[in-house]
């Protein structure tokens, strides 16, 4: 049995809201903390990476047809965090956000 006594209890199917911390989280002065901006450009990391794989999964990215790698450079930023949260990170120069709404990560991957 789970948690509330149903069987198929699972915490990602409550409504927006319940029981969970606020997504996005501010300073004193009204900034957002560092947490929520480190959080967000973990979700757009992960959303690149899944379109990139996607793509590269597509018939003419395989090894036998040549295994050309993803040109995706920028995606939508999940829906999940404000606008302001990406000007935010645009701002201190971690992201570039073109005229359509597509974020490009600028910063080095780090190696992977």
């Amino acid at each position: 049995m789970g948690r509330r006594g149903s069987p198929w209890h699972d915490a990602r199917m409550q409504p927006d809201g319940a029981d969970r911390p606020e997504i996005v989280q501010y300073n004193e002065d009204g900034t957002f903390t560092k947490e929520t901006l480190k959080r967000a450009m973990k979700a757009l990391k992960k959303r690149l990476k899944l379109h990139r794989l996607d793509d590269e999964s597509k018939l003419g990215h395989d090894a036998m047809t040549g295994g050309e790698r993803s040109g995706i450079v920028a995606v939508k930023p999940p829906e999940q965090y404000p606008t302001e949260v990406w000007q935010a990170l645009e701002a201190k120069g971690r992201i570039r956000i073109d005229r359509h709404g597509l974020c490009e990560i600028l910063e080095p991957d780090g190696g992977q």
